[in-house]
């Protein structure tokens, strides 16, 4: 429910940039107000960034120009109708941008109430940066989502509030893992040390990896998962995890209530902060080339994601001494390989960010390999 109705409306100037904050607690309460806006005063720039889910009020034709850092999820059609442009942008760079050609005048944002001040709810993502850079934040207040910012609140001089939430975020609705999901944690938990720094991508081998680990470990991600709820509940959790977004459902809402997790993209995606000790970055791929770079970004037909934190990571944990950058990928997906001769979009993250892949059917470790060794090790690891 709106409240402070038209005030949206009144922040909105001709050829003017405006940034949406993004995650599952989205300010979805004033889309439809905004859009009207946009239309009516012409010249509007949007900037998005992940949206996990589909907004039907968010008119993307009523915007002059509509850029992303992140496709797929909720912005697919947007993307294939042609409506969202979508630069190549790793996570890490998205707050220089925000301070150069993207420079946004206002960030609709949903804010909790914390400290006398406001604070960020379920992600603070680029949204610190958008604000450093000298928008004007125009809030939507959230009475459902958690309180996990772990930076200082907002001064209320500083927000115009514009609308209210209810609703707590959105969920993360997950794919049950596979027993081929659950052979690959397998092999990657059979790597992980006791202690270690470890991020794990979203998806049903990070959700087993988490749930199969018999060893504490710390969490240093961009993405926090439910499953994260069911490693503290076992003693396995050290210390609060280190991210950007929660991607879960009411249980890891509720834990993460209170607790300082969400830090900011300049933080999280620090390659040096991240390099600096041991680190494991998991993630999987779209499909890997046998050279061993690495394509999230989609199929010939269709753009699935963008390159967010993936390249972030895996080049981090490959600078990092006795870290590891781990591909975690099943042999076949709808029933193709996902080793290709030639990748079928551009590359998301480079061969030389990935150390070792790992498969339903075994491993290939790639550290210290020339070109025809890595070719060698990867087709006789897909081979039958």
């Amino acid at each position: 429910m709106a409240i402070g109705a038209g005030q949206i409306a009144d922040l909105i100037r001709p050829g003017m940039t405006v940034a949406v904050g993004d995650g599952f607690g989205a300010p979805r309460a004033v889309s439809a107000e905004l859009s009207r806006a946009a239309a009516r005063v012409g010249g509007v720039r949007l900037i998005l960034g992940w949206v996990p889910r589909a907004d039907p009020d968010l008119d993307f034709a009523a915007f002059a120009d509509v850029r992303t850092f992140m496709p797929g999820w909720g912005l697919r059609d947007g993307v294939a109708a042609g409506l969202v442009r979508f630069p190549p942008v790793r996570l890490s760079a998205v707050p220089a941008l925000l301070h150069g050609p993207w420079r946004p005048d206002l960030l609709v944002a949903s804010l909790v109430p914390a400290g006398g001040g406001y604070a960020f709810g379920s992600e603070v993502s680029w949204q610190r940066a958008a604000i450093s850079a000298g928008a004007t934040v125009a809030a939507v207040i959230s009475r459902g989502a958690p309180r996990a910012d772990a930076g200082q609140p907002l001064d209320r001089g500083r927000v115009v509030v514009v609308g209210e939430e209810k609703e707590p975020p959105g969920v993360l609705r997950g794919t049950a893992p596979a027993p081929e999901h659950e052979e690959i944690a397998r092999r990657v938990a059979s790597l992980i040390a006791a202690g270690a720094r470890l991020q794990v991508g979203p998806g049903p081998i990070g959700d087993a990896l988490l749930r199969g680990l018999t060893v504490p470990v710390a969490i240093d991600s961009g993405l926090l998962p439910e499953s994260v709820t069911a490693l503290a509940g076992r003693g396995l959790l050290i210390g609060d995890p280190v991210a950007t977004y929660l991607a879960g459902g009411p249980r890891l809402y509720a834990w993460a209530d209170g607790r300082p997790i969400l830090h900011p993209v300049e933080y999280t995606h620090d390659l040096g902060r991240l390099s600096a000790g041991p680190f494991i970055a998991v993630n999987t791929a779209v499909e890997i080339d046998v050279d061993g770079q690495v394509n999230v970004e989609g199929t010939a037909s269709a753009v699935l994601g963008g390159i967010g934190g993936h390249a972030d990571y895996a080049a981090a944990a490959t600078r990092s001494i006795g870290g590891l950058s781990i591909i975690a990928v099943t042999t076949r997906h709808n029933g193709k390989p996902t080793l290709v001769s030639q990748l079928s979009r551009p590359v998301s993250t480079p061969s030389q960010d990935v150390d070792i892949v790992i498969t339903d059917r075994g491993q290939a470790d790639l550290r210290g390999l020339s070109r025809p060794e890595r070719h060698k090790a990867l087709t006789t690891l897909w081979s039958p």
